[in-house]
């Protein structure tokens, strides 16, 4: 069958197309040279056509290059992508070389064989790649960072708590006792408003620990993890009235303090989203950490995720975003799974001595 009157021939194909063509023969000499190749390789097709391949390519791939055509010549199959993924390198007229992507064709006929390369420079595209893996590298940092110095603000505002407001409640409770001294005896108004008073300071101070300790727990690095831990679980079955079962084995070399605050601040996480959605009645905790690795587990039988969280996507909140961020920049790996009517379960593990602060990385 004919093809139409109308169809252009192969090579005005060939010649108006914006990608690099060149075809050689057996020998790897240039036959055919479009002009997008003329403007990629910066060479005139009247003066490239006849020479070898090799002046395309950069002196230290040549060998490897020619043997894969030679090889690709032998194997019969009409069409390949060279490179298996990786970009080649060409080398432009000026001395320049630059990255490409490369298919290979043969064709067989009375006059030999002939095979056309088909090339694309991806020079521009290797630019915005590199640019973005830099973006994400300086992100990446940032975000360490900022979650390094996050800590430290926590820990300083909770000493500051304790210390201060703590020292000041003290002291008003003091002021408030010798006062009480000072007035007529037996003033029963009076003496029920000091009683109101001296139990409002007993509430503000049971307030003043619990907000200074969701900051920074002082045991965290006081008494290490392992009571951290036990101190979170305990703070939440009283203030939640939920049945938790926790199993903690921290080894004897105890994780650095980055890992073991991020251990904290992910079972901290957990049992917050628990709390608030989870309508549970049996959670587990589950820490084991050995010289080199951690790991933890946190679970519920609450009622999973309901069509609508899913939609919301309630489970992967700003919340657990962090914890996924926090193990992440450790080098961990977190997984959490939740279904309807099938409870709650996270799971992360990390390198228990990570080899340096992400945020001083060179």
């Amino acid at each position: 069958m004919e093809p139409p009157a109308n169809t252009p021939p192969l090579l005005d194909i060939i010649q108006s197309a914006t990608e690099p063509i060149i075809t050689v023969d057996a020998r790897q000499r240039i036959v055919m040279f479009n002009p997008a190749a003329e403007r990629v390789f910066l060479r005139d097709a009247g003066q490239t056509i006849g020479a070898s391949l090799d002046i395309l390519i950069p002196a230290r791939f040549r060998t490897v290059h020619a043997r894969h055509v030679e090889r690709f010549q032998q194997t019969g199959i009409s069409e390949r992508k060279m490179g298996l993924g990786a970009p080649l390198w060409g080398l432009r007229a000026n001395g320049e070389e630059f990255p490409m992507e490369a298919s290979i064709s043969q064709t067989r006929g009375a006059a030999g064989v002939f095979l056309s390369i088909f090339l694309r420079d991806i020079t521009e595209r290797q630019r915005v790649e590199q640019a973005l893996l830099a973006s994400r590298d300086e992100l990446t940092r940032l975000s360490n960072a900022l979650l390094h110095v996050r800590e430290q603000e926590k820990k300083h505002i909770a000493r500051e708590l304790h210390d201060d407001l703590g020292q000041g409640l003290t002291a008003l409770t003091m002021e408030l006792s010798q006062l009480a001294s000072c007035l007529p005896p037996h003033e029963r108004d009076v003496d029920e408003r000091i009683e109101a008073m001296r139990h409002l300071i007993k509430l503000t101070f049971t307030s003043l620990r619990r907000i200074a300790a969701d900051l920074r727990p002082v045991m965290l690095d006081d008494l290490g993890l392992a009571a951290a831990i036990e101190w979170l679980v305990s703070n939440f079955v009283s203030r939640y009235g939920i049945e938790t079962d926790a199993r903690i084995d921290v080894g004897p070399g105890e994780p650095s303090k980055l890992v073991a605050t991020t251990l904290f601040r992910v079972v901290q996480e957990a049992l917050t989203n628990i709390a608030r959605h989870a309508q549970a009645s049996q959670v587990q905790v589950q820490l084991t950490c050995s010289a080199t690795e951690c790991r933890v587990v946190v679970q519920d039988n609450g009622i999973g995720a309901t069509p609508e969280s899913l939609t919301r996507k309630v489970p992967f909140s700003l919340g657990l975003q962090g914890i996924r961020e926090r193990v992440r920049l450790l080098n961990g790996d977190v997984s959490i799974t939740t279904r309807r009517k099938g409870g709650f379960c996270l799971k992360a593990t990390m390198p228990a001595q990570p080899a340096q602060p992400p945020w001083e990385a060179p």
